[in-house]
């Protein structure tokens, strides 16, 4: 990475971070689907002015249809997870789970772009998601707790949600390659919020939520969506979906200190541990650390 890109990494991190302690803020009373469906309202409403403001409506309307469905896929469906999963296990523990992006995103370049893997980054993969099975079976109850939810779904809507962010990142690089950052995060932000709206309304909470509610999921939206979509995009058009999907690496430290100085939350040695090979995994797999080894080849 240049110093503008590794600029843009960082500081997607650090807003990134703190998405997971303003849904945690947020979902407790809007619910889950309605949390989701306004952050992505917000960000559109505050990206689409911008894009107009430069002209790029055009392009955003001859591309339309790719934007929109992975607008649905990189955001609608994923930030509708971890806000369920914030009902019940904390934000330094969702966090550690989104960390598996670049695990999930390498296995669909693997089979859908028949990228070639090496033995280091086959053993990534497979050290990668020892890490979550590790992580996943400390929390595998499927009994509901207090919040009523069972930690055990919650830990499946985290993989839910990263796997679909995989699945975007490589979209996004196969079928939107050329357009502006801008274009690709406005596009995406109204595709989701067409896509959350009818579920949204139909889980609408009766009670009208707070000030503290309505300050997060705006804060979420503009920040930690409008801002943050920008920055990520046009790290997957310089850099490539790989490595732009490493800042899910850096994503954890921030959320972790966030949540212990927020939220009174307390992290465990074992999640740390589980962290570390979780994040030790990605690396191989992604090509960041590299071992000697001849590549894998895909079925054709």
């Amino acid at each position: 990475m240049n110093r503008a890109s590794l600029i843009d990494f960082t500081l997607l991190a650090a807003i990134w971070g703190s998405s997971f302690l303003f849904m945690r803020l947020a979902t407790v009373e809007f619910g889950a689907l309605p949390t989701a469906a306004v952050r992505v309202a917000v960000a559109s409403v505050f990206l689409l002015p911008l894009l107009l403001m430069r002209g790029l409506g055009p392009q955003l309307r001859r591309n339309w249809k790719p934007v929109f469905a992975i607008g649905v896929l990189n955001s609608g469906i994923p930030f509708a997870c971890f806000a369920f999963a914030l009902l019940s296990i904390t934000t330094g523990l969702s966090a550690i789970l989104n960390a598996t992006v670049p695990l999930f995103g390498a296995v669909v370049a693997w089979f859908w772009l028949k990228d070639r893997l090496t033995a280091s980054r086959v053993l990534g993969l497979a050290v990668g998601f020892a890490g979550v099975a590790m992580l996943a079976w400390d929390k595998a109850s499927f009994k509901p707790d207090a919040s009523g939810i069972a930690p055990g779904w919650a830990v499946m809507a985290c993989l839910l949600g990263t796997l679909c962010y995989g699945v975007a990142a490589i979209a996004a690089k196969r079928y939107l390659t050329g357009l502006p950052a801008l274009v690709t995060a406005t596009g995406s932000q109204l595709g989701a919020t067409l896509g959350m709206a009818l579920p949204a309304l139909w889980f609408w909470p009766a009670q009208v939520p707070g000030l503290q509610a309505w300050l997060a999921v705006i804060a979420v939206g503009v920040v930690c969506t409008g801002i943050a979509y920008i920055l990520y995009f046009r790290l997957i058009e310089q850099t490539g979906p790989a490595r732009a999907l490493a800042v899910t690496f850096l994503v954890p430290v921030f959320a972790v200190i966030y949540g212990m100085l927020f939220l009174g939350e307390k992290v465990t040695g074992w999640m740390l541990l589980c962290g570390l090979v979780i994040v030790c995994g990605t690396a191989l797999s992604t090509g960041l650390l590299k071992l000697p080894g001849r590549a894998v080849k895909t079925a054709a």
